[in-house]
């Protein structure tokens, strides 16, 4: 069994609270970390502190080239980077595969875009004082950050706060989920080997309490959360005078014309409502169809749903497997037969089986159901139909999240198409 020590300060330390990670798919320990104490954070803080002017005065090429050596070394492990995000997780692993690409691009992205800080430079002579007067405005890190990621995409959402805060010359402190903290550590690894001042980045597993502190602590600047809409909320109004950065849940819909192709856009739709079991901000959940094809579209969506493969998320040919735990599997189990109670009809699924549950298909349901008012994040999808455009939109737009939203049409002409 292998331990992944923590980050504090540029050193991996262990500590005295062992953190096991289980494997979602059989429920089995498989590896061992360890969890920060309230000395370990303040460690963290003070040497981010002082590393700060060393920060702020990296130039820009040597931020690019600090940024390119992180995406190249992780390309080079990528493989071991999807194992480890498909065992922590249990993400199909060309789902795995797919989002160390991702992470591979936003360093990429982050390394360029670090060259093009901007500044601005302006005349002041638009006033009688100002004659012969010039300003330059210029940007400045805005100090250290606290970085708190989720589950579902443990190594992509954290680089997004990551690699934007060294392109920008801020020191970083990240609290990865504690169910999915692995492959965090690992990139601490390969952050450790460049020549990023030591001190700048930290990885600490924390428990909710200390982890507050992140969100409380004045010496923090900036708080980048990804996460449940709740707790997001919560944290903004703790979070003092610091800035807030928050990417919360989402309820995505789409509505579909009277298309001729409607098995092409089936397998886009099964692909949004079922991937990684809905555990994404922009699960599809809910699908409007116009009335003229309903039928043919719910009978080949429920076919191809059918067909989805499930199994051991290691397995190229899974599409589909375990929840992150059985709690979450219970909650959305729970949800639909709320729906059932309450006149929904299953097409499709609705079975759990400990923490997989089968990908769902409903209909007749209700806008103030869970399923279709609450962010599901489940494999859950309901199939609903509408009469005209203008109710379609009505459809969509019911819904307190607005994080996606998707038409498919035959035409770019798309008002002609659904009356």
């Amino acid at each position: 069994m292998k331990n992944y020590k923590i980050y504090i300060a540029g050193d991996f330390c262990s500590t005295n609270n062992v953190l096991e990670i289980k494997n979602p798919y059989d429920n089995k320990v498989f590896a061992k970390t360890f969890i920060a104490d309230k000395s370990d954070l303040d460690k963290a803080i003070t040497k981010a502190q002082s590393v700060e002017y060393e920060m702020k005065n990296l130039s820009s090429f040597e931020v690019y080239e600090i940024l390119m050596e992180i995406s190249v070394r992780i390309k080079n492990e990528k493989e071991e980077f999807a194992k480890i995000i498909s065992m922590e997780s249990g993400k199909p692993i060309r789902y795995a595969l797919g989002e160390v690409e991702r992470a591979i691009q936003t360093f990429i992205i982050a390394a360029e875009e670090s060259k093009r800080i901007p500044t601005e430079h302006i005349s002041l002579d638009w006033t009688k004082a100002g004659k012969n007067k010039e300003g330059i405005v210029k940007y400045f890190p805005i100090g250290l950050i606290a970085g708190i990621s989720p589950f579902n995409f443990p190594l992509n959402l954290a680089v997004h706060k990551i690699a934007p805060a060294i392109a920008s010359r801020n020191c970083i402190i990240l609290k990865p989920s504690r169910l999915t903290p692995l492959s965090c550590l690992k990139l601490a690894k390969i952050i450790d080997k460049t020549n990023l001042p030591k001190g700048a980045f930290s990885v600490l597993n924390m428990d909710r309490k200390l982890g507050n502190q992140l969100v409380t602590d004045e010496r923090f600047k900036l708080l980048s959360f990804t996460g449940s809409p709740n707790v997001g909320w919560n944290m903004k109004k703790n979070a003092g005078k610091k800035r807030v950065l928050l990417e919360l849940g989402g309820n995505a819909g789409v509505i579909i014309s009277k298309i001729k192709d409607i098995k092409k856009v089936v397998k886009k739709c099964i692909i949004g409502s079922f991937a990684y079991s809905g555990q994404v901000c922009i699960h599809l959940q809910r699908i409007y169809i116009h009335k003229n094809i309903f039928d043919e579209f719910a009978k080949i969506f429920v076919e191809e749903t059918k067909k989805i493969n499930y199994g051991n998320p290691l397995n190229l040919e899974t599409d589909i497997s375990v929840m992150i735990d059985e709690n979450n599997a219970k909650r959305a189990e729970k949800w639909v037969k709320e729906a059932e109670e309450n006149g929904a009809k299953i097409l499709y699924g609705g079975k759990r089986i400990e923490n997989y549950l089968k990908p769902t298909v409903l209909t007749n349901t209700k806008s103030n159901m869970k399923v279709c008012a609450l962010e599901v994040f489940a494999p859950v999808v309901i199939l609903e139909k509408f009469d005209n455009f203008k109710e379609g939109i009505e459809f969509i737009n019911n819904s307190d999240y607005g994080l996606q939203a998707g038409i498919f049409s035959k035409s770019r002409s798309w008002r002609s198409n659904f009356q």
